[in-house]
């Protein structure tokens, strides 16, 4: 799920990090969009331009997305989900803190100062198990501009959706999205709002979806430009 890359931050970075850590409660993006949230480059905030936060986004391939510092307390963890976008993690800090891959059932720990990419489209988790508050950098990827041979223009949204209906669109649609971007099947992804998806995905992969949307069971609603 999570892999360590050749890129590092130096010691002395990762201290002036620490030193200049914003108060947060859960989290703060220290970018913002150009352009489309999920396909164009974000640029650094004008209140973290020529800092050491600059500096170490600045670290990574430039395919690099939304970065936040995430906060995560003690005694905590994040309900499984999983993600379209995968993620390049930077801890800031030691402690008893783990990625959990929920599909591999295994713990993950990242050390400070060291890169890594995560496959987010695995249903995951974090959790906490110190006495100390978790801090990471957490930088999105940016989707691939895929060019399909035959692409379906398909809307998805969610009529009267329960309260847990995100944990359960990541169960069975969020991992298809992922790996369909990964493999050149998806492309135009956006998010209309928090009920409503669009893409274009490649008509081979249409049943595929419609398995998926199947395991929801929820009031779903798909509609197809075209077949």
């Amino acid at each position: 799920m999570i892999e360590r890359i050749s890129l590092v931050v130096s010691n002395k970075l990762m201290d002036e990090a620490r030193n200049s850590l914003p108060n947060i409660d859960f989290k703060l993006s220290l970018n913002q969009p150009t352009g489309d949230f999920f396909y164009d480059p974000w640029e650094i905030k004008d209140e973290f331009k020529n800092t050491v936060w600059e500096e170490i986004i600045d670290s990574l391939p430039s395919d690099r997305g939304e970065a936040r510092i995430i906060k995560l307390d003690i005694k905590t963890c994040y309900a499984m989900h999983s993600d379209i976008d995968d993620r390049w993690h930077l801890a800031l800090q030691k402690g008893e803190s783990y990625l959990v891959d929920l599909d591999k059932k295994d713990m993950h720990q990242t050390l400070p100062g060291i890169w890594y990419i995560m496959d987010a489209g695995r249903l995951h988790s974090a959790v906490n198990f110190g006495d100390a508050s978790r801090y990471q950098l957490v930088v999105r990827k940016l989707l691939n501009k895929n060019t399909l041979t035959a692409p379906v223009g398909v809307n998805l949204s969610i009529n009267n959706p329960p309260e847990n209906y995100r944990y359960v669109v990541d169960q069975f649609i969020s991992p298809k999205l992922n790996y369909w971007n990964k493999n050149n099947k998806l492309s135009n992804f956006k998010q209309n709002n928090d009920k409503s998806i669009s893409f274009m995905l490649e008509k081979d992969s249409i049943s595929e979806l419609e398995k998926a949307v199947d395991k929801l069971n929820l009031d779903t609603r798909v509609i197809y430009d075209s077949i």
